[in-house]
């Protein structure tokens, strides 16, 4: 993590207040400006049922281990959870982290960082950081709520992951390479994919989930979250916890080769089943 997130609403269970407002009525002073707001409030699309009820039943879940904040201490920061219909299906945003940074260095990551005394709440600081860090529109986002709050025990992030739905999706790109190197929306039947998943192994010999996409490999405390929202979702698959990929001792990588099998082959997403 590396700032704060954007404009929204603060706290959990909030919604982006723009996206309900639809174009001003004194737009119409200017018809190519208000024709243009119209079309894109009309395009936009509401949460499908299913992320709703990800949203309700992950507010309610259950921390234990080493992911539970402590009594005190920890900076209180936020990552943004962005669902979306993607072409392919529905999907979910990640950060490629620069090497250079002191913080989870090369790492995958949801958008998101510390909350500054600026913003208004985890909501508006994850919106945030995903504009500045990816070029997100904030008023195209919808806020559906908060899980409970983590710990990166590494870091001594105390994190608030907030889950959201890009009403409007737009192109997103780095927006500093110096602190991203990569902008992702990965499916959700990919990550769901038994032939994506390997348990890694750090140095220490801990080891954890992970899921290797194309050359992006995702672990840590973003793997572990991902790994409770298929669970939480119930679209976890069985796979073989077996194959191990380690970690270099030195440092964390960027990517590798794609897993052995490839992603799942695309298919639709629906209002009710977001994957298959």
């Amino acid at each position: 993590m590396t700032g704060t997130g954007g404009a929204g609403s603060s706290g959990g269970g909030e919604r982006g207040s723009r996206d309900h407002a639809g174009p001003a009525a004194d737009g119409r002073d200017d018809p190519a400006a208000y024709h243009g707001a119209l079309a894109a409030h009309q395009g936009a699309k509401d949460p499908p049922g299913w992320l709703a009820a990800l949203a309700a039943t992950a507010a309610r879940m259950d921390v234990a281990g080493t992911l539970r904040p402590p009594a005190g201490g920890g900076r209180p920061s936020a990552v943004l959870l962005l669902f979306a219909d993607g072409p392919a299906g529905p999907d979910l945003l990640f950060i490629q982290r620069s090497e250079g940074l002191r913080q989870h260095p090369g790492q995958p990551a949801f958008p998101g960082g510390a909350i500054e005394e600026s913003d208004a709440g985890p909501a508006e600081a994850a919106l945030r950081e995903a504009a500045e860090e990816a070029g997100v529109d904030p008023a195209a986002v919808e806020v559906l709520g908060t899980l409970p709050e983590l710990f990166i025990a590494r870091s001594g992030f105390r994190v608030v992951p907030v889950i959201a739905w890009w009403r409007r999706p737009g192109p997103v790109s780095p927006v500093d390479p110096r602190e991203v190197t990569a902008v992702e929306r990965i499916r959700l039947a990919d990550l769901a994919d038994p032939a994506c998943r390997v348990t890694v192994r750090h140095p220490s010999g801990r080891t954890g989930p992970g899921f290797r996409i194309g050359r992006m490999l995702i672990w840590g405390f973003t793997a572990s979250l991902v790994d409770r929202l298929l669970a939480l979702g119930g679209w976890e698959i069985p796979w073989d916890t077996a194959v191990v990929q380690d970690l270099p001792a030195a440092g964390t990588p960027a990517g590798g080769p794609p897993a052995a099998g490839g992603p799942a082959q695309p298919g639709p997403g629906t209002q009710d089943r977001p994957i298959r």
